[in-house]
């Protein structure tokens, strides 16, 4: 397992890597371009000066989180075949610059929904939730909501520019089912693999978030027969997943021990997101703190699932609470994560030497 974290960015980020790279155990980063619109080309030159601002700091880039797919691939209109190739190029970009892994998603309009910020806890810390009542029936409320919500930092996968446009989006996607959304995923899979495998690159796919529908909208990385698909798909070792426990795992009816087991063991999780949740109810949850105890999942049944099959990827803790007076990007805060990464760590090296 190699342990990196999430940062986006010097024009983005309260964090500085001299933090980062303080963080016991933490080798790497997960990076990203923030101001690249979906579908454009990401050039050599902007990802070259990412890596050598990371590698300056004494951290590795290896992992690119998220390129984002234009909504025209998802939607399959006649002018994805071009966004493809845009993508293919960024793909080859990357690589040349020693990008092994790209996490991406492929929900359609939002790519992650919370429906509360700054939900308070009783420590007096404060995380993101999930209450399925408090959905707004409005998407512009919704995002509105949001976006008030974010602490002036711009979400990933909230960019202003492409919600601007949410009601022409919704209209596009009338269409788009389940099905319509699985064959234009595969369309472009079958596109970009092949490039993918030349380059030496792994598309990893994060869960949907939640991972059932909301206003309507398809899912199609919901559950195991979804991720079962998903890699029989375009059956390559570059077709993976970016296993989230704090998506996938809040459908209470996904197992999430034996799904890590079993990609695990497949060689096809190349990246993970490790974090608890605490349930309110079934539909109903908050971001915890790492520990089980603070949480609905075992996480040490969650280490033992990817150390006893093999885990060799990247992973990051994901999101932490905001604590200790911090105040920044909803999720992403650096002190909480901190912690997340040790106890992780912790969990690891105790796996490790009971092996011997």
């Amino acid at each position: 397992m190699k342990m990196t974290f999430r940062w986006f960015g010097s024009n983005e980020e309260k964090i500085q890597l001299a933090d980062i790279r303080q963080i016991p155990g933490v080798t790497g980063i997960v990076g990203m371009i923030m101001d690249i619109p979906a579908g454009e080309v990401w050039p050599v030159d902007r990802i070259k000066a990412l890596r050598k601002e990371v590698e300056d700091s004494g951290l590795t880039l290896k992992v690119i989180e998220s390129v984002n797919i234009h909504d025209d691939i998802k939607i399959g209109k006649p002018t994805r075949d071009k966004y493809i190739e845009n993508y293919k190029t960024t793909i080859r970009n990357l690589a040349s610059q020693g990008i092994e892994v790209i996490c991406y998603n492929f929900m359609p309009v939002f790519d992650w929904l919370k429906t509360d910020l700054v939900y308070h806890l009783p420590d007096g810390s404060n995380t993101m939730a999930f209450f399925k009542k408090d959905v707004i029936d409005s998407p512009e409320e919704l995002i509105a909501a949001v976006e008030n919500s974010s602490e002036g930092f711009t979400l990933p996968g909230w960019e202003p520019e492409r919600l601007a446009q949410v009601k022409t989006l919704f209209a596009e996607y009338i269409n788009v089912d389940e099905e319509k959304l699985r064959e234009n995923f595969k369309y472009f899979m079958e596109a970009i693999i092949p490039t993918c495998e030349e380059a030496g690159v792994k598309m990893a796919i994060h869960p949907d978030d939640p991972p059932f529908s909301i206003f309507n909208l398809p899912r199609i990385v919901k559950n195991r027969e979804d991720l079962d698909w998903i890699v029989s798909a375009v059956d390559s070792p570059s077709n993976g997943i970016t296993f989230c426990t704090g998506s996938i795992g809040t459908d209470p009816n996904n197992d999430i021990y034996e799904l890590i087991a079993t990609y695990t063991k497949r060689d096809r999780i190349p990246f993970a997101h490790i974090r608890n949740i605490k349930f309110l109810s079934s539909e109903d949850y908050y971001e915890s703190a790492h520990l089980s105890k603070e949480g609905s999942f075992d996480m040490y049944k969650v280490m033992k699932a990817f150390h006893d099959n093999g885990f060799s990827g990247y992973a990051r803790p994901d999101h932490g609470r905001m604590i200790w007076g911090e105040t920044g990007r909803p999720g992403y805060g650096l002190y909480d994560r901190a912690l997340g990464i040790t106890y992780l760590h912790g969990l690891w090296e105790a796996l490790e030497k009971s092996k011997k």
